[in-house]
């Protein structure tokens, strides 16, 4: 890969985080407040109750950090979009990391020409477009939620 295709997929990829980012900061304070899917079902049917009181999920190490969608300890105004911050962040760096583990790179002493590797540079842009199409339809959806409730 050129030096002119690393600059674009490196542009592409911090404007993904970065608008990626935008949308978890600025936008998950307006999510709604009303049960996500899960626990909507679980209300709808009875089985909310049912919780295990020692549930698996509260040993996990970071539910000292999170409660819920927000970050524990943050004032109420900004535990949500931190939280959102810290997700996406840790989010782009798992997907990151795995994807500098599983996609075997280019060395740069091969003399192999292009067309010999295969082409991986839209993994990485690929994955900030897909978070932010998955924060984009999550917002949409808790939207629409309020919207309900709220008629």
């Amino acid at each position: 890969m050129n030096r002119s295709a690393q600059t674009r997929n490196r542009a592409f990829v911090i404007t993904g985080l970065g608008i990626a980012l935008l949308v978890a900061v600025l936008l998950s304070p307006f999510a709604s407040s009303d049960p996500d899917g899960l626990d909507r079902v679980a209300q709808d049917h009875g089985f909310d109750t049912k919780a295990v009181e020692d549930a698996p999920a509260q040993r996990l190490p970071f539910y000292n950090i999170f409660e819920e969608y927000a970050l524990r300890g943050a004032p109420e105004g900004i535990a949500t979009p931190i939280a959102g911050l810290i997700g996406t962040l840790v989010t782009f760096g798992l997907a990151w990391g795995a994807g500098k583990l599983f996609v075997k790179g280019r060395s740069s002493d091969t003399t192999l020409s292009d067309r010999d590797y295969p082409d991986h540079s839209y993994a990485f842009p690929l994955f900030a477009l897909v978070q932010l199409i998955g924060w984009l339809l999550f917002i949409l959806v808790k939207f629409c939620l309020y919207i309900k409730s709220s008629h």
